[in-house]
């Protein structure tokens, strides 16, 4: 499989695509004006405390107080790296025993703001490296997940727990695999040498302030994405194209060869043809090579996919066009998850499945495919309905509220009222026009559609209404008012004749 890091540097956005055989598998947007605040770290001060949420709000400064949960304030030293463990314990703490209003306190964003909601934050603070996360707050060592082996996690947790700095933990990254313990000592003496400036800055100066900055979407791809496990990272900005290399001869000097600058002169997302890819994201209805087809829908609440067997009618029988059809389809799901950056609850409904054998397959297909995704995912399992839950962690908006804004005709609803409909609300407002009109005949404008059912000669309400106050009135169609709107004025009918 060949990956690439496409990177296009506009004048007021940048993007990072990641490709996978040429197919987009995640896309990264970073827009002037529009600051990113997940991994920030800041002074506040405690808003208020909230003893019914087991919650509190901090100001740091942004425009919404911050979420501060129970279980993100208590200190990390009082609990191992078992997350259930951790969180049956916080069950005995309580908010008002560990926060008080106006006391200042040093969080780091961890979500950013969605919707309404502002950015959610903790006081268990990470500093990330290329090898390594610094955990200043901690003081036990954890593995990736995606290292597998368990002679490879037992070698890194040993050399990790030696490194380690005292009091403090460490968290191995992927990329660590097969690393020696001299790989990892310029990024645990930069990571230490930054929490000590943090920490300098945390003692003198205004409340709310920042302390620190993440870095910005190209060098964090940089950081994050950019391993050997990437074939080439394309850059189309001089500029930019230098400090990455200059950050890569830092971090992997080896893989200064992989990285190139694109100076054609023609769209660098349209050359990889990503631009394309991007709108295919944005698609409600998605076909699968196999002739089905996924409709997936965001709700406030969740995600649900449906799953149907489209144009496929098989070759054998029943089972086996719906086995093959929901295999693929829970592949695809997968990728459209990851690309379209799905965050909370998705629930999928993959079509029935008769036989237990089949099901098991289809979740353990979904459950391989997304062991890809850099973002946490866990697959509940089957309800009583055959309906497949899911979760994938949200740090960030998804894809379609980066890219897209809500109609403001139908405030993202994606429908708006028939015709029909609003060709009778127009009959009352032509009605109460009148009654206050002493002119003998009025000019109506409305949309083209609305127009078609007024002057519809199966409709004679226009008639009765003329009948009814003895004036003339003129229907036009018009495309410079919107499908709801009317404009009326006053004409002289004489000018009619």
């Amino acid at each position: 499989m060949v990956s690439e890091i496409i990177v296009d540097v506009g004048l007021n956005e940048r993007r990072v695509a990641l490709l996978e055989d040429r197919e987009l598998v995640e896309i990264f947007i970073e827009r002037d004006g529009e600051e990113r605040l997940v991994g920030n770290i800041y002074r506040g001060r405690v808003a208020s405390v909230l003893p019914g949420m087991q919650a509190a709000f901090i100001d740091i400064g942004y425009e919404k107080n911050a979420f501060l949960y129970v279980g993100d304030a208590v200190s990390q030293k009082e609990f191992s790296e078992d997350e259930d463990e951790m969180y049956n314990d916080m069950k005995s703490y309580n908010i008002e025993e560990i926060l008080r209003p106006e006391q200042e306190i040093t969080v780091q964003v961890t979500k950013e703001p969605i919707g309404t909601k502002g950015p959610r934050v903790t006081t268990h603070i990470t500093l990330p490296g290329r090898q390594l996360v610094l955990l200043p707050n901690a003081d036990y060592v954890g593995i990736s997940r995606r290292i597998e082996q368990e002679e490879e996690r037992a070698k890194l947790k040993k050399i990790a727990e030696k490194i380690k700095p005292e009091n403090m933990g460490l968290i191995v990254r992927t990329v660590s695999e097969g690393k020696r313990e001299e790989d990892f000592k310029s990024d645990i003496n930069f990571l230490v040498k930054l929490w000590k400036k943090i920490k300098q800055k945390e003692q003198n100066g205004p409340i709310p302030r920042c302390l620190h900055k993440e870095l910005s979407i190209i060098y964090r791809a940089v950081r994050d994405i950019f391993t050997w496990n990437i074939d080439r990272f394309v850059i189309n900005d001089r500029q930019e194209y230098n400090k990455v290399l200059e950050l890569v001869e830092m971090l992997s000097p080896a893989l200064k060869l992989r990285v190139e600058y694109f100076n054609k002169n023609i769209d660098l997302f349209e050359h990889y043809q990503i631009d394309s890819m991007i709108q295919k994201a944005l698609a409600k209805k998605v076909w699968l090579k196999c002739g089905g087809y996924l409709i997936i829908e965001r709700t406030e609440a969740l995600t649900v996919i449906d799953v149907n067997t489209g144009k496929y009618v098989g070759v054998n029988n029943l089972e086996d066009t719906v086995l093959k059809t929901n295999l693929e389809a829970a592949k695809e799901i997968a990728k459209q998850i990851r690309v379209r950056d799905v965050g909370g609850i998705v629930i999928i409904d993959f079509i029935d499945m008769h036989e237990a054998e089949h099901q098991r397959q289809v979740i353990e297909t979904l459950k391989q495919t997304l062991k890809k995704d850099r973002t946490r995912t866990t697959v509940i399992g089957m309800t009583g309905l055959g309906l497949i839950e899911m979760t994938r962690k949200k740090v960030r908006e998804g894809l379609e509220s980066v890219v897209l804004y809500n109609c403001p005709y139908c405030e993202g609803s994606g429908r708006i009222l028939s015709p029909e409909s609003v060709a009778r609300d127009i009959e009352k407002k032509i009605i109460k026009y009148l009654t206050m009109t002493i002119a003998n005949a009025i000019l109506v404008e409305v949309y083209p559609t609305v127009a078609e059912v007024l002057q519809d000669e199966g409709n004679d309400n226009l008639t009765r209404i003329q009948n009814s106050f003895n004036k003339k009135v003129v229907i036009k169609p018009s495309l410079e008012v919107k499908h709801d709107e009317i404009k009326i004025k006053e004409i002289d009918i004489d000018s009619l004749v």
